[in-house]
């Protein structure tokens, strides 16, 4: 997550001798502190450093294996097999657990991105400045930059948001602030779109300067409800993916339980942050 830009993630199979390839792409938000949506990037001279791709191929996905993938950014579920028209899902913005230092989470639904060159996602963001966290929505349509809603957004928020393909190169992005009464419906086009994927997602965004994944905010326990995608079950999708979110030594950042049954269409799960990343 590039602080308002997409930032692709790329898959390391872990057979000896296999080539780096493209993978999933993570959601993009802004941070004051990183002057989302204005700050220049790539930075200069930086494009080709990432082995297999250009600086946006920052991420890490290893052992993608019967059903499961790890991801040094991602967690949560994902279709990855067919063709996506709709994604959905409710969440409660969980509070940022801030002592120093910055640090970031998101939380989102997606449409395109974890073998495709594109994204279309909307989602809620809580950042840690220090001591202090902030929090707001946002939408991205990969390669434009994201950007974020000016609506206020505060912890234990109730949100719901649905990625829908329309026709041609149309999206629509709604994301609803059931708390603070306020929703949008954003309509965006993205060319070469796949829908090859549709995701639920927690993150830890990208970038820092040099490309690497960015502190994680402790958020606790987030619980993602009534995740649908093509308007059936998440986990009737095509490939369905369990991703779990590592550090560079394969420890985990936080942990998902398992899909269970919302009790009407949909299925729920839940995130925990983990204090060894």
């Amino acid at each position: 997550m590039l602080r308002r830009w997409c930032v692709l993630l790329a898959m390391l199979a872990v057979t000896v001798g296999t080539a780096l390839t493209a993978g999933p792409a993570s959601a993009a938000t802004g941070h004051a502190g990183l002057g989302g949506g204005g700050w220049p990037w790539p930075p200069p001279g930086t494009q080709s450093w990432v082995p297999g791709g250009p600086v946006n191929l920052v991420g890490r996905t290893f052992s993608q294996t019967n059903g499961q993938a790890e991801s040094t950014n991602w967690s949560g579920y994902a279709g990855t097999t067919g063709t996506y028209t709709s994604v959905s899902a409710s969440w409660v913005q969980p509070a940022g657990h801030c002592t120093s230092g910055d640090q970031y989470a998101a939380f989102w639904v997606g449409l395109d991105g974890y073998s495709s060159s594109t994204v279309e996602q909307t989602g809620s963001e809580v950042d840690c400045v220090g001591r202090t966290a902030e929090y707001y929505a946002w939408y991205e349509a990969y390669p434009n930059a994201s950007v974020n809603y000016n609506n206020t957004v505060k912890a234990n928020d109730s949100f719901t948001a649905t990625v829908t393909y329309t026709s041609g190169t149309q999206f629509s992005l709604y994301i609803d602030d059931i708390t603070e009464n306020w929703h949008h419906t954003t309509l965006v086009n993205v060319a070469n779109a796949k829908r090859s994927s549709a995701e639920v997602i927690a993150e830890a965004p990208c970038c820092t300067f040099f490309g690497g994944i960015l502190p994680l905010t402790n958020f606790g326990t987030m619980n993602f409800t009534g995740s649908t995608a093509n308007g059936a079950d998440l986990g009737a999708a095509g490939g369905l993916t369990e991703i779990t979110m590592v550090d560079n030594f394969g420890r985990d950042k936080d942990t998902i339980s398992a899909l269970t049954p919302s009790g009407v269409t949909g299925q729920n799960f839940s995130c925990t942050w983990k204090a060894s990343n």
